[in-house]
C-alpha cells in the first residue's frame, strides 16, 4: 500500500485533532507516496527497535510516543535520538506517531484500561480540547481541467483533512482575466492580449504545520506561470462534545469492588506482577483477612503520565484513579482526600495495548497488503525487582 492509504486507515482509528493541543502526534518523516510491505508497532523508537525493523525490513514505523517531541538543532550523531532519525532516513522507513490522539479515541488505549475494571459505563473526563495550531483556507483557480491533479498534489501536502475525512474541497465556477506584458507566456492565450478563461475556484483548509508545503505542492501542480491563490486564517469553532472520545476515561463500575479485587483485575489484563497502590486511611486493613475494608464505585483512568489528567475537577470525585505515573505529592494529596491510587508504570499501561492495536488496524483495512509487527525490542526503561 502506498503510505497515504495507510495513514489514512490508522488516522480513522485515532483522528490527529484528537490528540492533546502539546502533542506532535503524525507522520514524522517519510513521503506519503513511498510503498509500504512490512510496517512494525513499538511504544519508544530506540536505537534497539531501529536494528529491528531494518533486520525485519520494516517501510514504516508507528511509535506510539513522537520520537521527535522537542526541536531537533542539529543531526549530527551525537545523541541516540539523533542517531535514530539518521538511520530510519538512511534506511527510507518513514515514522508515524498516534500518542494521545489514540488515546482519546473511541477503543483506544484509555478505553482498553477500562475494560479491566469489570462491567460499568464509560465516559471521557471533560470534552475534548481542540489543538492549538492554526488553521488556512487556502483558495486557488485554475482550469477544469487541472482541477483533479491540483487537488491530488495539494490532499498529499495534508491540505483538505477535516475531521475524519481527506480530499475535502469546495468548487465554485467564474471567469479568471489576464494581460500578460513583455516576457510572459501564459499557458492559454497570448502575451499582449486581454484572456477571458471559464475557471473554477478550489478551496481546501490546510493546518498551519502543512502550509509551506501545500504551497509548493499548488506551485507544480498548478498549469499557470504564476499561480493566483489566496490565504484566509480560520477562526477555532469551539469544542464538540463528543460523549466517546476524550482525554481519560470516567468508569461507573455496575458492581463496586474492594481494590484488592481492581488490583488483581489489573494485573491480569496489564501482564504485570506488580502494581503500586496508595490506600486512604478510612480503608483501613482487617487484620485477620489483609482486605482493605471499602469499596469502590467510580474509578478515573488515563495511561501513561496521566496525574493532571485523573486530577481534573470532572474526575476528582472519582473512588480510585488509575494512571502510569504521579508525582509523588499529587499522590500523597489524593489518599488526604480520600482517593485510592494505582500506579503501574508509564508504559506499563501502553505497551499492552499493541496486539489490540494491530487487530483494530487489520479491521480499518490498514493490513489488506501490509504485514504487520509489534517490536520485540521495545521493552520499558525500568522494570521490578
Amino acid at each position: 500500500m502506498k503510505l497515504q492509504a495507510v495513514l489514512d486507515a490508522l488516522c480513522r482509528l485515532a483522528p490527529e485533532h484528537l490528540a492533546e493541543p502539546w502533542d506532535k502526534v503524525g507522520l514524522h518523516l517519510g513521503d506519503a507516496a513511498q510503498r509500504v510491505h512490512r510496517a512494525m508497532l513499538c511504544i519508544d523508537l530506540t536505537e534497539p527497535v531501529v536494528a529491528e525493523a531494518v533486520r525485519e525490513k520494516a517501510d514504516l514505523v508507528v511509535a506510539y510516543h513522537p520520537p521527535i517531541f522537542q526541536p531537533l538543532d542539529r543531526l549530527t550523531g551525537e545523541t541516540c535520538k539523533q542517531r535514530v532519525i539518521q538511520e530510519c532516513v538512511r534506511k527510507k522507513i518513514a515514522v508515524y506517531s498516534p500518542h494521545t490522539a489514540l488515546d482519546a479515541a473511541k477503543g483506544g488505549v484509555n478505553d482498553w484500561l477500562c475494560e479491566a475494571m469489570g462491567q460499568g459505563t464509560v465516559r471521557p473526563i471533560g470534552i475534548h480540547r481542540p489543538r492549538g495550531e492554526k488553521q488556512f483556507k487556502i483558495v486557488t483557480f485554475l482550469p477544469t481541467s487541472h482541477v483533479q491533479a491540483v487537488r491530488r498534489r495539494l490532499s498529499q501536502a495534508q491540505a483538505g483533512v477535516i475531521g475524519n475525512y481527506v480530499e475535502c474541497s469546495f468548487t465554485t465556477p467564474g471567469e479568471g482575466t489576464f494581460r500578460g506584458i513583455e516576457g510572459a507566456n501564459p499557458y492559454i492565450g497570448q502575451a499582449g492580449r486581454l484572456e477571458s478563461v471559464r475557471e473554477l475556484r478550489l478551496e481546501m483548509v490546510c493546518r498551519a504545520g502543512h502550509l509551506p508545503g501545500a504551497i509548493e505542492a499548488l506551485r507544480r501542480a498548478h498549469p499557470y506561470e504564476e499561480p493566483a491563490f489566496d490565504l484566509y486564517e480560520l477562526t477555532t469553532p469551539p469544542p464538540r462534545f463528543d460523549e466517546a472520545t476524550g482525554p481519560g476515561r470516567i468508569i461507573q463500575l455496575k458492581q463496586p469492588v474492594m481494590p484488592q479485587t481492581l488490583v488483581r483485575r489489573l494485573k491480569k489484563h496489564l501482564g504485570v506482577k506488580h502494581l503500586e497502590l496508595a490506600v486512604p486511611t478510612h480503608l483501613d486493613r482487617d487484620p485477620d483477612t489483609g482486605r482493605y475494608r471499602g469499596r469502590i464505585t467510580t474509578v478515573a483512568v488515563c495511561a501513561g503520565a496521566g496525574g493532571l489528567v485523573v486530577m481534573r475537577d470532572e474526575a476528582g470525585a472519582a473512588d480510585a484513579w488509575f494512571t502510569g505515573e504521579m508525582r509523588h505529592h499529587d499522590v500523597l494529596e489524593a489518599v488526604q482526600r480520600g482517593r485510592v491510587v494505582i500506579l503501574a508504570g508509564h508504559t506499563q499501561t501502553e505497551r499492552p495495548y499493541l496486539p489490540q492495536y494491530r487487530q483494530r488496524i487489520a479491521a480499518a483495512g490498514g493490513a489488506e497488503q501490509v504485514q504487520w509487527l509489534i517490536s520485540e525490542a521495545d521493552i520499558a526503561p525500568s522494570r521490578m525487582v
